[in-house]
């Protein structure tokens, strides 16, 4: 029988806003489904709170400091391996239906002679993936990218404008009929003007169905990646009126923490963004949406589920659900997601295995340090193949998803976010290769430093699982972040370019050079005889 994989992603959607994760109102039932008969993991982690260097993350098993694309407009290196190149290897077929961020290495593609519009330079501008249907949504009124495909459905629904994906599906109307941005927060409580079966969620669902019922019999991994609750913070009704200030749960912050925060957190404190999200009716404006479109994608998701076990492929589908990344919502006096609370940086992971060997670990929780890289290093044993450490930097989830594996699979979680493009630099008077900061997590103990020499940033999620409280200058601080400078020293100190040996290969080529004459530090023939080395020049 074929073996699939269903890669659910959605943008910007907090782990805390899912029933199954606690929230007191959001109901999301679909999902909570999937983690009762698979694994819901409780210490996900992303390797940047980025989506674009998350998303290469996720696609290579690799971090951004080894894959390079550091920033959403960074290509993916036109040399690095790929979910195609890890899958398809293995007879299974690697599709996009949704939202990417990839950016195509065009300048390494024509140093190398490979032609952009050719297959394999296709291949390469989508990270491995099929272009079935491609929508990353944030498209300016006035903005060079366009959907594969979105933008001439609206047209031929009826929905006039050169895009209509802001126009309509990301747009309120006004008493007058003019259009009403959803970019604008003061918008955000009205419904999209378009119908609700034709806005982005239902939209992506539909193609990813499509996909699912022609390919019955094949195996094949198919991304279906929501570009949605990432803003602009609009929803059509039915959602637009589910939830409303009453629902909106309050601001995690506290005027202590603002007053004395860190240099580094205190700037992303200042952004237009989190001054924004500090006020209360303006959250009141946003969240209601915010839900509105989780609640939206969860009813989905029950289409989709339809659909593979329509087919007879519900059997034999690995699905897995999660996010690129959270978002603050106020949370610290914060919005978007440019730091390291968990708010942003843990995600919500649920990974269901269809095959009897998880029938031990069906609808437990795991609360081991796992990372978004540990996906592809799934994907590649799920799919029969072996997972090397040479090139994925991450783990394979298998063994916990048969309830077999024992230790940890790491000491420490590791995040890093470059924001030399955030005007937070200028801010900060730093220099472009000064703005690294990296994440060190232990579980407990949550360190952020940073290269630039300002102060390091620390939490003790323990006894403030809040992370309202700096530690860092306190007493005793400093004995914990050195424990988390050397994590940091010994992931940094890693090999995290691909190497082009294998290490098993490597293993075996200890002190070899004899096998070429390559003769170093032998006296005569006799001491080559001694050694028991066969003599090249005889």
């Amino acid at each position: 029988m074929p073996k699939n994989i269903l890669f659910i992603m959605c943008d910007q959607l907090r782990y805390d806003y899912l029933s199954c994760y606690g929230h007191r109102t959001l109901q999301t039932p679909n999902i909570d489904m999937l983690a009762e008969q698979g694994v819901r993991f409780s210490n996900a982690y992303v390797p940047s709170p980025l989506c674009g260097p998350c998303r290469m993350s996720v696609y290579t098993g690799r971090y951004p400091r080894s894959h390079g694309s550091y920033w959403n407009s960074a290509p993916l290196r036109v040399g690095e391996l790929n979910i195609g190149d890890h899958l398809n290897p293995l007879g299974m077929r690697t599709v996009l239906c949704g939202k990417t961020h990839m950016v195509g290495d065009l300048d390494g593609m024509k140093r190398l002679g490979i032609d952009p519009e050719s297959a394999a330079g296709e291949r390469i501008s989508q990270a491995g993936f099929e272009c079935w249907d491609r929508l990353d949504g944030t498209y300016p009124a006035r903005g060079h990218k366009r959907a594969s495909h979105y933008f001439e459905y609206l047209n031929a629904k009826g929905y006039s404008g050169d895009n209509p994906w802001h126009d309509h599906a990301n747009s309120a109307e006004g008493a007058d009929g003019a259009i009403k941005s959803g970019w604008f927060i003061e918008n955000n409580d009205l419904p999209a003007r378009i119908k609700e079966e034709d806005s982005e969620t239902p939209y992506t669902t539909s193609r990813g169905i499509e996909f699912i019922k022609q390919n019955s019999g094949n195996s094949w991994c198919l991304h279906l990646s929501y570009i949605k609750p990432h803003w602009p913070y609009i929803v059509p009704e039915p959602y637009a009126s589910m939830f409303g200030p009453e629902d909106v749960p309050p601001a995690v912050r506290s005027n202590a923490e603002r007053e004395r925060a860190s240099p580094v957190l205190k700037a992303f404190q200042e952004t237009r963004a989190s001054t924004f999200f500090a006020r209360d009716k303006l959250r009141e404006k946003a969240i209601p949406a915010y839900m509105g479109l989780i609640k939206q994608i969860d009813d989905q998701l029950g289409r989709v589920y339809a659909a593979l076990k329509e087919t007879g492929q519900w059997d034999e589908t690995l699905i897995v659900f999660t996010s690129d990344h959270g978002d603050y919502l106020g949370d610290h006096w914060m919005g978007d997601k440019d730091f390291f609370h968990d708010v942003s940086v843990k995600v919500p992971l649920i990974v269901f295995d269809p095959s009897r060997n998880a029938d031990a670990a069906r609808g437990t929780v795991c609360t081991q340090l796992v990372e978004a890289i540990d996906l592809l290093p799934t994907f590649v044993e799920y799919a029969g193949g072996t997972v090397t450490r040479d090139v994925l930097e991450g783990h394979s989830l298998m063994a916990i998803l048969h309830g077999v594996q024992k230790e940890p699979l790491r000491d420490y979680a590791i995040s890093e976010f470059d924001f030399s493009e955030r005007k937070v630099r200028v801010d900060l008077d730093l220099p472009v290769d000064k703005c690294r900061l990296v994440m060190v997590f232990d579980g407990r103990y949550k360190a952020v430093f940073n290269i630039a020499g300002l102060p390091p940033v620390l939490f003790d999620l323990q006894d403030d699982p809040d992370e309202l409280v700096d530690i860092a200058a306190q007493s005793g601080a400093e004995a914990v972040l050195e424990k988390l400078r050397a994590y940091m020293w010994e992931w940094a100190m890693q090999h995290h370019a691909a190497g082009t040996v294998p290490a098993a290969m490597r293993a075996q080529r200890v002190d070899n050079e004899h096998e070429a004459g390559v003769l170093i530090g032998y006296w005569d023939e006799q001491d080559v005889i001694d050694t028991g080395a066969a003599h090249p020049l005889s």
